[in-house]
């Protein structure tokens, strides 16, 4: 789809055709929209764009409304709805006045004399055909002007760009269109002085004359200034005679270059302004990042606005003795000036005596190796030529007081997927489709623009899959530089082996230390594995290091030093005892932290070990390789529930188990808490508890005889016993409501309100067990706890009926559960609640709350959250009405679950659910007799009670409506309460009240409510 607004407004779908988008408010709408293509648009923006400063009483509604107008006026999905506003489905260049700014940014990268600068931005301007938002009202006065200053600006350099190529002979079409565009716009300095030269080339001196001084008096006349001191200079050249008013030619040694360059055209606008406003700039930036190119791109748009040129002084091939001020020199070609200077005067003194007067751009490229007498010469240059600039690449600053600095940075995901396809069609492998594999070669190589030269330049001889596959061999693998390309830079170990030579031994010392971390290192954490501060401030001002953060500073490496630095430490024999130091901080770390995760300060812990998260794996990791016992489950006992909380189960549980699998002796606290948390991981989601058993008696088994440790170790107790004496399930966890740590009384509390309802035992003590947990959870400022509470009191509300409380509580779990980064969780309550939206009739809110599970599950792994929410998606799919969708759904849910899809409690669940997508009464008595078998054996009230209503459907299909009453009736008694959520409930309810009449259905009733549900069911089943 195409969407125009650089003119009358027009959308087209892909196959060209105009689409309608009737009235000026659904126009409005979707260009508020199309101004921010892929990008969420807030209810709130929206409203006020469309409508001002007087909106309707219900705004929010009326959006509603009118965003359902516009959806059916496009292609499906082309308008996304989520919890907090919308978004326009479509590329950004589909949108023209997105793709004018885009090919204008383009274009203002090129030189001023480049042909496709021109081409670009003719390219920008032929998009526009008419004044910009003319069919939307109320009228965006803001964009308007916006959109109409970037297009006069474009077609100001458009014609700047335009005289300096077009000869003078060929000046008339360009004369013309500048002609009337001054006269429209007579204060625009810019057209005024590109038509003044204009005129003087075509040999019209006099008219450019006239111009000049029309403009001078309309300025006076419009705004009481003078013309500009640019202008007024145009103007004298013109009267002196000097020339015909083009830009002149500045002398420069920037040679051609013979690739394109990719991916930092932000980064070239950023550095010619601080070239600009300041005099002396550093590129910084570990080697092969760009460096050098960038300053020459930089300096090849500055050619045409320094007097003097822009001249390169490569440093280089010089020796650790080198000569700066030769160098310099040699590049500015200045032997025939020198002359006449003293011959036996400083070569700095001549350089000086040469350009002392002179408006030029100097660029000392690749400073690091000669960085004390680059910094003197910089300084002694700077301070002796007051109109000299310099330009500097360094992988280290110059320490010059008055130094700016520019960090180079790696390129983007994007950017350096573009220069590889780019590269490697250069060697014959254009590529296709595949985006997911170019992206895995440009994230091993931390997207540096000359690894991934190097790594095309082997796509010669491989293809890229091959190479993706030996990256893990870095070195040995890339080494096939350009033959005309500096010896350090032909090859990626030499690249690093050029910085390593530049250290001193204790830096080298500290950088193969800091190999060890796996996601960048605390101070803390890098004095333990002896780096101290002095060291990490030497290694990242050398561009070694990569300092991140404001108050806490972390230090981390690019993974291609990092992997370099390792070998040399492996080389030194040094690996082992990093390693250890590694895994003893990291696991005092979390120990420190574990239980400080259960309290107010939880979101503070949660952070500093986000911020490790990387390393805790892999501190976990070397001690599982090493076959080291007691470490691995010392660390997964301290970072399990920390795994858990942050939404991390699938890692979680792989660690977890492995350490298990361990052979050896560890304390019986330690195993008895890797075996608690490990039941709980099996028992998330969509588990069965049954299946936990084991661990469950594991942890009981190393539990006894230990005093304190992990509060989950308490459980233990209860749990085993429920597995021995299944009666006591309702009084099991009482005695933990007496427990030293409030964080286990307040899940005890939790348990006992939730036992009741698995179990059928509902009553108004429910309610209360549940609200008194939620209550000393927030009291402890705990928000798993809480979340856990608010999900338990929605589902009691959602049975009520009372589904827009139920959605609050869930809104209220959804807030303090991002808090702690748990997507996982999210993803459940979201697709709860678009379950009840779809019951309350709010279809808009509900896709909403779909949509935003759907884009967060592509984040996680965990099957359980992933399944929910297939499952979720098969219940609103039925309830629609589209069985092949449900049917999809099923499907999919139980491929994720794989072996777990047969534990009793999902089996129940998705026989029940395929029983009233059967169509054939065969096919519904057969599902409906697994769905009721899984739930027996399961044994939760819950569950049993669905599965009787689904059988109650299964009655009402053989024409039996009394049977189907007496149903009902046994599953409200087993459930304890009437499930309102329950929409099936209601629809049989209705048909059997309807036919048997208000007597015979109140009989029925009372007969199932004192019946065995068990006999009601079995005999319905039997058919």
């Amino acid at each position: 789809m195409q969407i125009g607004i650089l003119g009358p407004f027009e959308v087209r779908t892909d196959g060209g055709t105009l689409a309608d988008v009737p009235g000026a408010r659904l126009r409005g709408l979707l260009t508020a929209l199309a101004l921010e293509p892929g990008r969420v648009v807030s209810k709130a923006m929206l409203v006020d764009r469309i409508w001002g400063s007087a909106p309707p009483a219900d705004a929010t509604n009326a959006l509603h409304r009118l965003v359902s107008r516009l959806r059916k006026t496009l292609p499906d999905g082309t308008i996304e709805g989520l919890a907090d506003g919308y978004r326009l489905a479509v590329e950004p260049g589909a949108v023209d006045a997105v793709r004018f700014e885009r090919l204008l940014t383009a274009g203002r990268a090129r030189p001023g004399d480049d042909p496709e600068r021109v081409r670009l931005l003719r390219e920008a301007l032929n998009l526009w055909r008419g004044a910009a938002l003319q069919d939307v009202d109320p009228p965006d006065h803001a964009a308007v002007a916006r959109l109409e200053e970037m297009r006069l600006a474009a077609l100001e350099e458009r014609f700047e760009a335009e005289i300096r190529l077009c000869p003078a002979g060929d000046q008339a079409a360009l004369i013309a269109e500048l002609t009337g565009l001054v006269t429209e716009h007579p204060l625009r300095e810019r057209l005024a002085a590109a038509l003044m030269r204009a005129l003087a080339t075509a040999g019209r001196g006099n008219e450019a004359l006239q111009v000049y001084q029309r403009t001078r008096e309309a300025l006076a006349g419009a705004l009481g200034v003078d013309p500009s001191p640019e202008l007024a200079a145009l103007h004298v050249t013109l009267l002196r005679g000097d020339g015909d008013g083009r830009a002149p030619a500045r002398r420069t040694n920037l040679r051609a270059e013979l690739t394109s360059y990719v991916g930092k055209s932000a980064d070239i606008a950023a550095v010619r302004e601080l070239v600009t406003g300041h005099r002396l700039i550093t590129l910084i930036g570990p080697g092969g990042t760009g460096k050098t190119r960038l300053a020459v791109e930089s300096g090849r748009t500055l050619v045409d606005d320094v007097a003097d040129g822009v001249w390169l002084v490569e440093l280089a091939p010089l020796g650790a003795g080198g000569d700066v001020a030769q160098a310099t020199i040699a590049g500015l070609g200045l032997r025939d000036a020198l002359l006449g200077a003293a011959p036996n005067a400083d070569l700095t003194d001549r350089i000086v005596a040469a350009v002392r007067d002179r408006e030029m751009l100097l660029i000392l490229d690749n400073c690091e190796h000669l960085i004390d007498q680059a910094a003197a010469f910089a300084h002694r240059m700077l301070g002796e030529c007051a109109r000299l600039r310099i330009l500097a690449t360094s992988r280290e600053p110059l320490g010059i007081t008055g130094e700016t600095l520019w960090q180079v940075e790696p390129l983007d995901m994007g950017s350096a997927v573009r220069l590889l396809r780019d590269r490697a069609a250069a060697v014959g492998r254009p590529g296709d489709d595949d985006t997911a594999t170019p992206a895995r070669v440009c994230r091993a190589l931390d997207g540096m623009p000359l690894a991934i030269e190097l790594a095309a330049a082997r796509l010669r001889t491989m293809t890229l899959d091959q190479l993706a596959h030996r990256l893990d061999d870095r070195f040995r693998l890339l080494t096939g530089g350009s033959r005309t390309a500096l010896p350090r830079h032909r090859t990626l170990r030499a690249v690093v082996d050029w910085s390593w030579d530049l250290l001193t031994d204790d830096e080298r010392t500290a950088l193969c230390r800091l190999s060890v971390f796996a996601g960048g290192a605390s101070l803390e954490a890098a004095e333990r594995v002896g780096a101290d501060l002095d060291l990490l401030t030497s290694l990242a001002e050398k561009s070694l290091l990569v300092t991140v953060g404001g108050d806490a500073p972390r230090y981390r490496m690019l993974g291609t030093i990092r992997e370099y630095a390792a070998q040399r430490l492996a080389e030194a024999g040094q690996s082992e005892p990093a390693r250890l130091a590694h895994l003893a901080y990291f696991t005092e770390l979390a120990e420190t932290a574990e239980p400080r995760l259960r309290r107010a300060d939880q979101l503070e812990w949660l952070a500093r070990l986000e911020a490790d998260h990387d390393d805790l794996g892999a501190a976990m990791r070397g001690a599982l390789a090493a076959g080291e016992t007691v470490a691995a489950m010392r660390l997964a006992a301290a970072a399990g529930w920390y795994w858990w909380l942050s939404g991390r189960k699938t890692e979680g549980s792989e660690l977890l188990r492995a350490a298990l699998s361990m052979p050896g002796e560890v304390p019986d606290r330690i195993r008895a808490t890797v075996y608690a948390l490990m039941s709980m991981y099996v028992n998330s989601g969509m588990g069965d508890e049954h299946q936990a058993a084991e661990w469950i008696r594991q942890a009981y088994r190393f539990s006894r005889g230990v005093d304190g440790g992990h509060p989950l170790i308490g459980f233990v107790v209860p749990l085993e016993r429920m597995l021995r004496e299944p009666g006591v399930a309702l009084s099991a966890f009482e005695p933990l409501l007496h427990d030293d740590d409030p964080w286990a009384r307040a899940l005890a509390r939790l348990h006992l309100g939730k036992m009741r309802i698995v179990l059928g035992h509902d009553g108004p003590d429910t309610d209360v067990h549940l609200k008194t947990a939620l209550a000393e959870f927030r009291a402890l400022g705990e928000r798993f706890g809480i979340s856990f509470a608010l999900g338990e009191l929605a589902e009691r509300l959602a049975g009520q009926g009372e589904f827009a409380e139920a959605c609050g509580h869930y809104e209220q779990a959804v807030e303090v559960v991002t808090q702690v980064g748990s997507t996982e969780d999210v993803i459940r309550l979201r697709a709860r609640q678009a379950q009840l939206y779809w019951l309350m009739g709010d279809r808009d809110t509900s896709a909403a709350a779909l949509a935003e599970a759907q884009r967060l599950a592509e984040q996680v792994t965990w099957p359980g959250a992933l399944a929910v929410l297939a499952f979720g998606k098969a219940e609103l799919a039925r309830w629609s009405g589209d069985r092949a969708e449900a049917y999809r759904q099923v499907d999919a849910g139980t491929a994720l679950l794989g072996d777990e899809a047969q534990w009793p409690n999902i089996r129940a669940g998705t026989h029940d659910l395929l029983g009233y997508l059967a169509e054939d009464p065969a096919g519904a008595r057969a599902e409906r007799v697994v769905a009721y078998r899984s739930a027996v054996e399961a044994g939760h009230a819950t569950l049993i009670a669905q599965v009787l209503v689904g059988v109650a459907d299964l009655a009402l299909r053989d024409g039996d409506h009394a049977q189907a009453a007496r149903l009902l009736a046994a599953a409200v008694a087993v459930r304890g309460r009437p499930d309102r959520s329950h929409p099936e409930a209601g629809r049989i309810e209705e048909t059997a009240r309807r036919r048997l009449g208000e007597p015979g259905f109140a009989e029925a009733t009372e007969e199932g409510a004192a019946a065995d549900w068990r006999r009601l069911a079995e005999a319905t089943l039997a058919g």
